[in-house]
Order: C-alpha cells, then sequence, then structure tokens
C-alpha cells in the first residue's frame, strides 16, 4: 500500500471507517441482546472502542468520556 493520499481524502477514509464500525456496533449490539452470547459482547465493545477513537481523531474533545 503505497498510494499517496491528500488530507482530505483521509478524513473521508476515517468518516466512512467511523460510520462502518458504528454500523457494525449496532449489529453486533442487537445480537447480544437477542442472546447470542460472549463472543457478540465482545465484537460490540471491540466496535464500540473503535468509534470513540476515531471520534476522538476527527472532533478532538467533541464527545464527552462515557467512563
Amino acid at each position: 500500500m503505497t498510494d499517496v493520499v491528500d488530507s482530505d481524502e483521509l478524513l473521508r477514509r476515517m468518516q466512512r471507517a467511523r460510520a462502518c464500525a458504528e454500523r457494525e456496533a449496532r449489529v453486533w449490539r442487537e445480537r447480544t441482546e437477542g442472546g447470542e452470547g460472549d463472543d457478540a459482547a465482545v465484537r460490540t465493545v471491540a466496535y464500540e472502542v473503535v468509534v470513540r477513537v476515531l471520534d476522538e481523531i476527527l472532533t478532538p474533545g467533541g464527545r464527552p468520556d462515557r467512563s
């Protein structure tokens, strides 16, 4: 992967990644609520963490800490 991208393209890619992670978190959260077990719960948390990290990168300080 040696493509050089400008900052606007990098921003678009991060926004798409965040949207994807948010969708996946929602899907796995629904599976967890449907009783699909620990794997679904772990995946839910993992995707939620990715969303939080990308939120902080895209809008530093723009989201309250949920700890």
